[in-house]
């Protein structure tokens, strides 16, 4: 009876333990089933956004939009990423071997992850708390550069993994190490290696050494920092990493290794053309008016832009403000330095060790880089087509690497000086005055808009009695200018006619005008003065002729935008007395030094202090202006420095230059039929006699000619046959 009572109870232990373990076991499985279903959604989750299959198959680089000049020159490309593909066969071995050995030595071994190295550096990471060491396989940066963004986070890595093991099943090791050596960024916009040997070395990529392979590996890793232009003993030191794990990896011996690592870095002069293009300051100003419009898809959708650019005529001057520039530069330091004013921009510690004296006989470089430093002379210069309005070429300032700011088209606060006065006497020349008419060239005093007394002076501190307005132009004497404000066209109608030349910028209406007191841009004066070349007609600046998708369709075109804003008469009379500013003036040495004979017209403008100096001036082809200055107002260019100094000569280099490019023909400005040509008696303004003792040609509308003869030198000359053989149209 015991012996039945322990054996049921026996019975009863079992079949409990049965129980207890079939409801522990439910809680894992139910575990496990929960585990499995979040692992599934976390990994459909990672699996979002990844490239699909045909994604992976078909490698698809963004294209490069390119700018062209109107003569067929590649002026400039736009990308994020610029490459050049290249085969793998054609790649040498020893950078094959050097990639191999730095970046992923078991790359032929794995399936896309390398899980030794992976768990070693997550150990790392966690002991250090940080992102400390990559452990990407090459595989695994072609998914991240192809595919991924760049964020450090474990999701994005997880996904890296997820897509570089679907490429290792898509294809095959030499073709991914081929996408590899293409697709990545190795500095100053070079994607791939054959566009890298380009910019580095200037050779196809199959014509590498041994040092150059090993060079351009090193960059593979952080390309900036290692950057052999900017840091080239970091490049050195890390181009010697890279010939030591070759060794190491039994690519090359060590004899081959203690040879090479002892070279130096040998690249080609950086080339700023190459880094910027040619007329940077232009092909910026395209670049962000059309990123408002293609936005991203500007620097990816294989564009090609038309522009009027002309590369010859940029080339003539880049010359031309490179080597007056230079010059102009090397004599404001000089005199710097001379006068001793460079001591207030010397530091307090080399003072303390020198003198001026002994820093001028010893140091006489380092001063010139201080002045050069304080006071970089900078510069606008613009050519324009007068009857279209295409930019020729374009300088925005002294070094687009040193400062991006395009003076041609972003400076709209300098004074115009003298270079104002045209419009001065276009308003008079427009409202029936002629050339001829005189005013007194006295003292005057104007009015500021700050309610100040401004009493001007003409720059050579002449004074005289009446004077023709061709011969204050010429000779841009202030006071008489002053004088056509003050007496014959108000502050308003001058005004009035610099808006009607395209002028957009701050000019008050006050007596100052006269003498250029307001606010102007490079080149809408430029512009400007087109008109008088044009006839009258002004051309709305053009930069862009055409955009052209990557399926040759044209998808925006720019035709001249002109319209009439002076009557040709005023035009051609305008352009008539500002040729005498080129041929007797102060424009004068554009024909005597520079040897620039064609019919041209023009005029220097000088500001206050010698702020500003400008040069403006056409031909029947080509309008052109300069402007030479600080950036800081507040600095002269010192006395004497005006614009037939300092911006004339870059004028006169260019167009003379430019004009022999082009074996342009000279051009005389066409005669409307409602301007007569007479000679005229200096001294009374009436139709001259031969007995006059001075007789000078002088250009009038006809409705505004001397009808009279002079009545002061009669002589014996019958004034009816006079007036028949004397008068030419």
């Amino acid at each position: 009876m015991k012996r039945h009572i322990r054996t049921e109870n026996k019975q009863d232990s079992i079949n409990t333990k049965k129980k207890s373990s079939r409801s522990a076991v439910k809680p894992l499985i139910f575990f496990f089933l929960v585990f499995l279903v979040v692992g599934v959604v976390f990994i459909f989750y990672l699996a979002q956004d990844l490239p699909s299959l045909q994604q992976l198959e078909h490698y698809d680089p963004e294209l490069v939009t390119k700018i062209y000049s109107r003569d067929g020159v590649l002026i400039k490309e736009l990308f994020t990423k610029k490459r050049m593909l290249k085969p793998l066969k054609e790649m040498p071995d020893y950078l094959i071997q050097a990639v191999l050995a730095t970046e992923d030595r078991e790359f032929n071994d794995h399936w896309g992850l390398n899980i030794k190295r992976l768990m070693k550096v997550v150990v790392i990471d966690i002991i250090q708390l940080r992102y400390a060491q990559g452990a990407s396989t090459i595989t695994q940066q072609v998914a991240r550069q192809l595919y991924l963004s760049l964020e450090k986070s474990i999701i994005r890595k997880l996904r890296e993994i997820i897509t570089a093991i679907q490429i290792e099943r898509t294809y095959t090791k030499p073709e991914i190490l081929e996408l590899y050596l293409n697709h990545m960024y190795l500095g100053h916009g070079a994607y791939g290696v054959q566009t890298a040997s380009r910019i580095f070395f200037d050779k196809d990529v199959s014509e590498l050494n041994l040092e150059e392979c090993a060079l351009l590996t090193g960059l593979f890793q952080l390309p900036n920092a290692y950057s052999p232009y900017r840091h080239p003993e970091r490049a050195k030191r890390r181009r010697n990493i890279v010939l030591y794990n070759m060794f190491t990896q039994g690519f090359i011996s060590e004899e081959e290794f203690q040879q090479t690592k002892e070279k130096p870095i040998l690249v080609r002069k950086q080339d700023k053309i190459q880094e910027f293009g040619i007329a940077p300051y232009f092909t910026e100003y395209i670049r962000q008016n059309l990123q408002k419009t293609y936005h991203m898809d500007l620097y990816t959708g294989g564009y090609s832009i038309y522009t009027p650019l002309d590369a010859r005529l940029q080339a003539c001057a880049d010359t031309a403000v490179a080597v007056h520039l230079k010059k102009l530069q090397n004599d404001f330091n000089k005199k710097l330095i001379k006068r001793g004013r460079i001591k207030y921009f010397l530091p307090d510690s080399l003072l303390k060790k020198h003198s001026l004296g002994e820093l001028k006989k010893t140091h006489s470089a380092l001063l010139d880089s201080i002045a050069t430093e304080n006071f970089k002379m900078q510069v606008a210069f613009i050519a324009l087509e007068p009857s279209t309005g295409n930019v020729l070429a374009l300088v925005g300032g002294r070094d687009f690497e040193e400062s991006k700011y395009n003076r041609v088209v972003q400076m709209r606060t300098r004074q115009p000086g003298s270079t104002f006065k045209p419009i001065v006497y276009t308003s008079a020349i427009d409202n029936g005055y002629s050339p001829s008419f005189e005013l007194l060239n006295q003292p005057v005093v104007l009015y500021l808009p700050n309610g100040d007394r401004w009493a001007p002076h003409n720059y050579d501190l002449s004074q005289g009695g009446p004077t023709p307005l061709r011969e204050a132009l010429r000779r841009s004497l202030n006071l008489v200018t002053a004088r056509l404000v003050q007496e014959v066209v108000p502050p308003k109608t001058v005004l009035d006619y610099a808006r009607k030349l395209g002028l957009t910028t701050d000019i008050p209406a006050f007596d100052a005008i006269a003498l250029g007191s307001g606010s102007v841009s490079p080149i809408e004066m430029t512009s400007a003065f087109g008109v008088f070349a044009n006839q009258g007609v002004l051309a709305k600046p053009i930069f862009i002729s055409q955009v052209v998708d990557k399926y040759g369709n044209i998808i925006e075109e720019h035709q001249p935008e002109i319209r009439e804003v002076l009557r040709k008469e005023t035009a051609y009379i305008m352009a008539d007395m500002l040729q005498g500013v080129v041929n007797h003036g102060t424009g004068y040495e554009a024909r005597t030094v520079y040897k620039f004979y064609f019919p041209a017209g023009g005029k220097t403008g000088t500001t206050n202090d010698f702020t500003d100096a400008w040069f403006i001036g056409f031909t029947k082809d080509i309008v052109a202006g300069v402007w030479v200055g600080f950036d800081d107002p507040a600095k002269t260019l010192g006395s004497g420095q005006a614009g037939s100094v300092v911006a004339l000569p870059i004028w006169a280099r260019f167009m003379k230059a430019a004009h022999d490019t082009l074996n342009l023909q000279p051009r005389s400005f066409e005669m409307p039929s409602g301007v007569v040509r007479v000679d005229i008696c200096k001294e009374t303004k009436q139709l001259a006699n031969e007995s006059c003792p001075n007789i000078i040609s002088e250009v009038f509308e006809t409705k505004n000619a001397p009808t009279d003869y002079c009545g002061k030198h009669t002589g014996h000359i019958n004034n009816k046959r006079n007036k028949k053989t004397r008068t030419r149209f």
